[in-house]
Parts: C-alpha cells; sequence; structure tokens
C-alpha cells in the first residue's frame, strides 16, 4: 500500500493566539513540510485547489513543480484539480511540466470540487456542474493518450488535429477520480479504467463500503485488467506522541475550520463530544498517537481493499513544528508498519 499525505493549505489563524501567517510564510512551511515527506520515505504528497483566502494555493501545478526541483522520490499531485472550470489542454500541459520536472513523479486527482467559487471566477454555470466535468474528463483522457487530437464538445471550443506540448516523462500521466461518495462519479471512474480517490471526511466508514464495492463491480465489468485497480482512501488526520496529546492539538484548528465552512453552508460548529466520536475507533477521524492512526488504516484497509491511503493534514493551520512532526511519524512510524502488516496479509493468500 502507498501512504501519503494530502493538503489543502489552509491558512487559518491560531484559535488560541489569532496569529495569522502571512501567505509567503504558509508556502515556506509546506515547503519544508514536502522536502520532510520525501526524506521520511512517504509516497506522495498532494495538494488542493482553491480559490478562497482561507486556502492559499489556486494553481497545485505551479507548488508541485516548485516541490519537483526539492524532492527526489515522492510522488507529487493535486488533490484535486477542479477539472470542471479549468481548461483540460491547459491542465495537461501545467501537469507535464511537472512530470519533466520530477523525472515522471506528477500526477492529477481530478475532481468536481467541494467549493464552488471557480466557477463564477472562470465564466463557468453552476448548473452545468456534472456536465462540465463529465465533458472535461473525457478530453483530459484523450489528451493523455493521444499527442495530437481531433475533439469536439460543447463547453470548449473543438480541436481540430492539433498537437498538445509538451509530453510528460511518463508514456501518460496517472489520472485519478476523485470521489465523494455518488454513485455517478464512482462508474465514471470505473468506465474509463481510472484510479479512483474516495475522500472520507465524516460519518462511519463502513458507510462507504457500497461505493468501493460498486466501483470494483463496475471495473470487471468494464474488461479492465484486475490487477490494475488501484483505489485510493483519503482521511482527516494527525499523529502526535499519545493520543490525548495528538487530540487536544488537533481539535482547536480542526473545529475552527470545520465551524466555519459550517456555517457558510448553514451547519452547525464542531464540539468537542462530536470531534471526540469523529476520533472513536469507527470514527472518520485518524487522530492520535502512531498506533491508534496505524490500527485505523488498517481497519479501513480491511473495509476497502484499498492500494493508497492519504492522510489530510491539517484542517485549520496546525504550528509548523507539529505538522512536521506528525509527518515524521506517518513515515517512519505509522508507513512502515502499515505496509508491513498488509505485506504479511497478503503473502498468506
Amino acid at each position: 500500500m502507498e501512504i501519503g499525505i494530502t493538503t489543502f493549505v489552509e491558512n487559518t489563524p491560531d484559535p488560541a493566539t489569532g496569529t495569522l501567517l502571512s501567505p509567503y510564510e504558509r508556502m515556506r512551511d509546506l515547503m519544508e513540510e514536502i522536502e520532510l515527506a520525501d526524506q521520511v520515505g512517504l509516497d506522495v504528497f498532494s495538494i488542493g485547489e482553491h480559490h478562497r483566502p482561507d486556502f492559499i494555493v489556486s494553481s497545485p501545478a505551479v507548488v508541485l513543480a516548485a516541490a519537483a526541483v526539492k524532492t527526489k522520490n515522492i510522488k507529487l499531485s493535486s488533490a484535486v484539480t477542479v477539472l470542471s472550470s479549468d481548461d483540460p489542454v491547459r491542465v495537461f500541459q501545467d501537469f507535464a511540466h511537472v512530470d519533466l520536472l520530477s523525472k515522471g513523479r506528477a500526477e492529477i486527482m481530478a475532481g468536481r470540487g467541494s467549493f464552488t467559487e471557480s466557477f463564477p471566477l472562470f465564466g463557468q454555470d453552476l448548473k452545468d456542474y456534472n456536465e462540465l466535468f463529465s465533458e472535461k474528463l473525457d478530453l483530459l483522457v484523450q489528451l493523455n493518450k493521444s499527442e495530437k487530437i481531433t475533439w469536439k464538445g460543447k463547453h470548449r471550443p473543438s480541436i481540430n488535429n492539433l498537437g498538445v506540448y509538451p509530453r510528460p516523462y511518463q508514456k501518460e500521466l496517472p489520472i485519478w477520480v476523485a470521489v465523494g461518495g455518488t454513485p455517478e462519479s464512482v462508474l465514471r471512474a470505473a468506465s474509463y479504467g481510472l484510479p479512483m480517490a474516495l475522500a472520507i471526511i465524516g460519518g462511519n466508514p463502513e458507510r462507504f463500503v457500497p461505493f468501493t464495492n460498486l466501483y470494483k463491480q463496475a471495473w470487471q465489468q468494464a474488461g479492465h485488467d484486475a490487477n490494475k485497480l488501484q483505489l485510493a482512501i483519503n482521511s482527516h488526520g494527525y499523529i502526535s506522541d499519545d493520543s490525548q496529546k495528538a487530540a487536544s492539538e488537533f481539535y482547536g484548528p480542526y473545529a475552527y475550520l470545520m465551524g466555519k465552512i459550517g456555517r457558510e453552508r448553514g451547519w452547525s460548529g464542531m464540539s468537542r463530544e462530536q470531534y471526540d466520536l469523529m476520533r472513536a475507533p469507527e470514527g472518520s477521524l485518524l487522530v492520535g498517537s502512531p498506533q491508534q492512526v496505524i490500527d485505523k488504516i488498517l481497519w479501513e484497509h480491511e473495509l476497502f481493499g484499498n492500494t493508497r491511503f492519504l492522510l489530510h493534514i491539517s484542517v485549520g493551520t496546525l504550528p509548523h513544528a507539529q505538522v512536521m512532526h506528525a509527518i515524521e511519524l506517518l513515515g517512519t512510524v505509522v508507513a512502515p508498519a502499515v505496509k508491513k502488516a498488509v505485506g504479511e496479509k497478503e503473502g498468506k493468500r
């Protein structure tokens, strides 16, 4: 199993002091976090795209290109590229550059996005939300397979036998489809034979088993090679030396940001009682000691049979030193233990 990190590069005030980092300081910290993730042997580092003041990265490819020349082994992905409001040609070109700079470590995680600010910003109509993604994913997949392309759609000007350059270092860029739990999105990923990333940010993870089963069934029915199926589980989480330390450090920033987003969407704020329930053994949060996080990753692997796990650090801005320590624990303690346990289990089959 591959293990890595996702981040939205949030930049929110310290809930205790009100201190807010400058965008420069937050970006500087991010670069150090990516470098450390590479040094401790994590497999993937992925960055989300947003167009709002509390998340500072609007162009993951630009940041990943900077990370490409600072790292040696780690895969560099978006999480997600909001494909519905972007131009697939430009997305492909941007990530081809990242791939060349990194000698074949770039990936695209394409999704519709859980925020909608990019749609009016780039002149897209939200009523076309589903149709935009379906059409643009089709174009992106074709661009990835062919140097020259002829294509016609509804929401973008046609392309008539034109070349798209540069080509990536890899023969094809890995394109993951990120889903939040809608059957339509699951079936779309399976029909194209693309790996799927499932984000679990609330509730009991067991309720997502039908979606991963649907993906596997649809993959098989489409005639794709079962050995090439890839499935990622993305979860919010944080690791510290012991359970209570992790819980207390993560709660303030997490509750601040989730409460802010909740109020925007008409939800209630995040209470400590709700938070503790989400940290429970069958909850969605992976917040605790290294062993607690190991146990929950392995439990989710039993549920889903996933080939990749990505821990979303952080939700709300944690002190940089705490994030660095969590990354170190994930790479040096959690990941080796998980991989050993999964390898032993698969070796017995």
